[in-house]
């Protein structure tokens, strides 16, 4: 199988990819150029063996060319995640997603940093791969891959749900860097922005009321440092109410063709905005604090929602603020919601003063139990790594 394929005249880069490659499972093709053909087919009909699933740029190639081709290749092999060798600027790095581009890596990054570059990318393009609907499915929605939808809910505030999506945007950023977005659809009071210590030009009103198609809507999203793409809530409270349900589903189905996971930060309740989430949501994680108020609103809402048969496929039950103080045990929540506690996340200091900073746990490398809980959280979505065994097939090709 022909994982990846990497287009470079920079030798050294060459020889960093190479033994980089050497420990993953799949075979790697170089093409020797320092410029990128006018068709892509230029060089997908010269790759050998099986669909390709990582094609690295790298950094002797210009940027317009590299975003140009990788438009390509995103319209044309949309479960490709294609990688760009480039010293990464906020400017760039909005190019880069705009266009496609996957991930962008440091051009003097070592092996050993490459290696998990490419085995992320890799492993999001099998997950991508394995969300398109077959061959000949007949729809709309057939066009694209899905993302996967995880919508974050509480029946009541104050749980640290704000807390948990944004960590869970950034954990998943890191399995497929440039693939996550984050939307705050609590459009009254929402968090996200602050959370993430953004301040966007443009919010879910403006996605929400104008054009959907693909590269429309990437000019909407706000990057954030940890490769992750955020779509914030209104600035004005008053806007939530020109923001209708059936726009909120027809966003969703739109980020969902363009990115392998889409978090949604809901506002507490079972609002129709909240409802038009969850009738395309993959997953649904609910989100409860360790108090009879919460755990009860809880057990309602997954009561209601049973009813209407809108419970998604996916169900994460969190415990956060866990403490046996309280006076109420693991198993006595358990027992009230019905359902087993999926993830406990203790009572922690740590983690209101992370989002207070705005920089998630999981970006600054917080030492704290909580972070092995919201650790085991986001494995629950990492996609399987293909472990099959395949020999390492290196070919030098040129576009002459």
């Amino acid at each position: 199988m022909s994982r990846f394929a990497l287009i470079t005249a920079d030798a050294d880069f060459e020889h960093r990819i190479r033994l980089a490659a050497a420990s993953l499972p799949g075979a790697l093709q170089t093409f020797q150029a320092n410029f990128l053909p006018a068709s892509i087919d230029d060089v997908f009909n010269q790759l050998v063996g099986e669909p390709i699933e990582v094609l690295i740029l790298g950094p002797d190639l210009r940027s317009d060319d590299a975003f140009k081709f990788a438009t390509a290749v995103d319209a044309r092999h949309p479960h490709v995640s294609l990688i760009y060798a480039a010293q990464p600027t906020p400017d760039l790095a909005l190019a880069a997603m705009r266009s496609g581009v996957r991930d962008l890596v440091i051009p003097t990054a070592d092996s050993e940093s490459l290696r998990s570059h490419l085995e992320q990318a890799a492993a999001s393009a099998t997950s991508r791969l394995a969300a398109a609907p077959p061959i000949g499915t007949i729809g709309d929605e057939s066009e694209h891959a899905h993302g996967r939808i995880i919508a974050v809910m509480s029946p009541k505030g104050g749980v640290g749900k704000t807390t948990i999506a944004t960590n869970i945007a950034v954990g998943l950023g890191k399995i497929a860097p440039m693939s996550v977005v984050i939307v705050d659809l609590d459009l009254q009071f929402g968090d996200v922005a602050s959370a993430l210590m953004l301040n966007p030009e443009r919010t879910i009103l403006d996605a929400a009321s104008g054009p959907m198609d693909s590269l429309s809507l990437k000019t909407y999203l706000a990057p954030h440092p940890t490769n992750i793409y955020a779509l914030c809530a209104p600035r004005n409270p008053a806007d939530a109410d020109k923001i209708s349900p059936d726009g909120i589903a027809e966003l969703i189905k739109h980020l969902a063709a363009d990115f392998q996971y889409i978090i949604i930060d809901t506002s507490p309740g079972l609002g129709e905005h909240v409802l038009a989430t969850l009738d395309q949501a993959s997953d649904v994680v609910w989100v409860c604090g360790m108090d009879i108020p919460s755990v009860r609103g809880l057990k309602s809402g997954l009561e209601i929602l049973n009813e209407l048969h809108m419970l998604p496929e996916h169900r994460h039950v969190v415990l956060n603020m866990a403490d046996r103080r309280t006076g109420i045990t693991l198993q006595d929540v358990e027992a009230t919601l019905g359902v087993p506690v999926d993830v406990v996340l203790p009572r922690s200091r740590s983690l209101p003063l992370s989002t207070n900073r705005g920089v998630p746990a999981l970006q600054d490398g917080l030492r704290d139990p909580v972070v092995k809980g919201l650790r085991k959280l986001i494995d629950r979505f990492r996609p399987q790594w293909d472990n099959r065994d395949h020999k390492q097939l290196h070919r030098r090709a040129d576009f002459q």
